[in-house]
């Protein structure tokens, strides 16, 4: 299994993370990436990728950073320069909360230019906000990515894998209450679908209000396999090529 989207950087994680990623890499996960969201974030994920061979990392800052990222540039392009950072990311647009807008679409739409000029691709959040969202990502044509955690419609997924994203889908799919996220897996082409946790966050059934981790994915896959009328093994396969042909993976991972 591959988790393409991971915050093992995140607290709940501090009292065994280390004996956490060990058994996750011994017991068959093939990769995990840990997604930044903020400077600290972004170069503890930085620090876990140079610990664990098949650990790649995302930088970036998230739209609840936003307004609070001055010179964000300034740490962002040295990391995006290492050899394990596979995308910008995640980057966006969250509209749930208070966070002002405008910061977001700035910050937003300069990540964007910075995954544009680099040739990244990109690892967006979107929560509230799909139209800003899809508004700004039609002014970067050629820019790749992926919607994370992807809450949007089927015609909204419809038109972004028309832009050539990739949709990725958390432990969210298997809720009973989940019929959205289930018509967007069956409208998107097996090519373009990735599988994530969201890690801690996000637990599948039948284990949420748990803290989630990367073996937890296996109950996104098979609910997603299910859908598709395609075994759980092919599954793993394809979400495993995608992520390594969006990511530009290594070859022997």
């Amino acid at each position: 299994m591959f988790d393409s989207h991971a915050h093992y950087d995140d607290v709940l994680f501090d009292p065994d993370r280390e004996t956490l990623l060990n058994e996750l890499f011994r017991s068959g996960v093939r990769g995990i990436i840990n997604a930044g969201t903020n400077k600290a974030t972004s170069l503890f994920s930085l620090s876990l990728s140079e610990k664990y061979k098949n650990m790649f990392f995302t930088a970036g800052v998230h739209p609840e950073h936003a307004p609070d990222c001055a010179g964000f540039e300034d740490w962002l392009l040295p990391l995006l320069s290492e050899e394990k950072c596979i995308a910008v990311g995640e980057i966006g647009l969250d509209y749930h909360y208070d966070t002002p807008k405008e910061p977001q679409k700035n910050v937003f739409i300069k990540q964007l230019e910075t995954a544009k000029g680099l040739g990244k691709p990109v690892v967006i959040h979107c929560r509230d906000a799909h139209q800003d969202c899809l508004d700004i990502l039609r002014g970067f044509s050629g820019v790749r990515g992926v919607m994370h955690s992807f809450a949007g419609s089927p015609e909204m997924a419809e038109i972004l894998l028309g832009m050539g994203f990739y949709i990725s889908f958390s432990g969210v799919v298997t809720f009973k209450n989940a019929k959205k996220s289930k018509a967007v897996a069956e409208a998107t082409p097996l090519s373009r679908l990735l599988c994530e946790t969201d890690s801690p966050y996000l637990t599948p059934h039948p284990f949420r209000g748990r803290r989630n981790n990367s073996a937890f994915l296996e109950y996104t896959l098979k609910q997603i396999a299910d859908i598709k009328n395609v075994s759980f093994e092919k599954l793993k396969q394809i979400t495993f090529d995608n992520a390594k042909e969006l990511f530009s993976l290594p070859a022997d991972l």
